[in-house]
């Protein structure tokens, strides 16, 4: 009998696991954005409506794939760590012996920080390239705001219901994933984030602002510069999202289709990419502490080579706080809809007597 625990590492097991979880999963994508992706297309018709009748052509998909796969193979091919190890970690070499105690060069430590530097490397690499696109897009279209691109924060109280939603829903699966022994060995990606306080923060503040930017570039800039498409421009937004998963835990990958396709029906149902940057961040960082926790590696030096120890007892508390926070944002919501439709509903029928005696 093969154990419970380890049955989906089976692979004739696991290729099949996302199949039956899509299809179960679908119909309910489909009735809480139903009406998103209906108002998406109904824009589309009219926008291409507008330009046939004036004659034009509408080059932002052109120019936005273009950049957008361009980038992305810049990423895969100069932001990873075999880049990082040759020609940037040579230069770090030259440059610490060099001059090893001048500035900058005395805050460089190889020994201890190399793996930091590539984390830096690779961080800077894709917050630079996804933000790239705002930085050089009036130069093509002009008149367009780059505002436009989900970054107005109008309305996001309104939807901050939907962040909680995914939230409690979001905290159980990752109960369930944590339980999968690659995702242990892969999470956090920077190995020694849980060697000191200094190491985890560095790297949670270079993890948050790549998904900041991720969710810009990919929830913001290239939905909208694809709109033409309608709602076909969210699938066209979800494919190249799945595929930077590619190198992480199957199920993961996997799981990026649906996220790819949550997060940016909800970019577009918002109108802003805050709400999906929040879920993303929150996720991500629950899943490094899991991860940390799962390995018996949780920061407790201030600094590496630091003998002040910092204990944080409530790390196990942190991810029912998030959930508990999440269900009090949620009760607040149905409160304020049942108050709606209470001062909606019609007065008693011996009120109305009572206002008639009075007129």
């Amino acid at each position: 009998m093969v154990p419970s625990v380890t049955w989906l590492e089976l692979p004739y097991i696991k290729w099949a696991v996302p199949i039956p979880l899509l299809l179960a999963i679908a119909p309910l994508i489909w009735w809480f954005f139903r009406a998103t992706w209906h108002q998406l297309d109904e824009d589309a018709f009219a926008y291409r409506r507008a330009l046939h009748e004036r004659g034009e052509i509408d080059y932002r998909p052109l120019v936005a794939l273009t950049m957008g796969a361009m980038i992305l193979t810049l990423q895969e091919y100069y932001g990873r760590g075999d880049f990082y190890e040759g020609p940037l970690h040579r230069w770090l070499e030259r440059l610490q012996k060099a001059n090893p105690t001048g500035w900058p060069t005395r805050w460089i430590d190889l020994h201890t920080y190399n793996e930091m530097y590539l984390r830096l490397w690779w961080g800077l690499t894709r917050v630079g390239g996804y933000l790239a696109p705002l930085l050089v897009w009036r130069l093509f279209f002009r008149r367009d705001s780059l505002l436009d691109f989900g970054l107005r924060p109008t309305g996001f109280r309104e939807h901050a219901w939907i962040y909680a939603l995914c939230v409690v829903v979001m905290v159980p699966v990752l109960l369930i994933i944590k339980r999968q022994p690659d995702f242990g060995s892969y999470y956090p990606i920077y190995k020694m984030a849980g060697r000191s306080w200094l190491d985890f923060w560095v790297w949670e503040v270079i993890y948050i602002a790549q998904f900041l930017s991720l969710e810009i570039f990919f929830r913001g800039w290239w939905i909208r510069a694809t709109r033409v498409f309608g709602v076909g421009a969210i699938w066209s937004m979800a494919v190249p999202y799945c595929m930077i998963h590619y190198g992480k835990p199957y199920l993961e990958a996997c799981s990026a289709v649906v996220a790819g396709v949550v997060l940016g029906s909800l970019s577009m149902k918002t109108r802003s990419v805050y709400a999906g940057f929040l879920v993303h961040g929150t996720v991500a960082i629950l899943m490094d502490v899991l991860a940390l926790d799962q390995r018996g590696a949780l920061p407790v030096l201030l600094a590496p080579g630091s003998s002040r120890r910092i204990v944080f007892l409530y790390w196990h508390a942190l991810i029912w706080i998030a959930w508990a926070l999440a269900f009090v944002v949620l009760a607040v919501k149905l409160w304020r809809v049942l108050q709606k439709r209470r001062a909606a509903l019609p007065p008693p029928v011996s009120q109305l007597q009572q206002n008639d005696v009075d007129r």
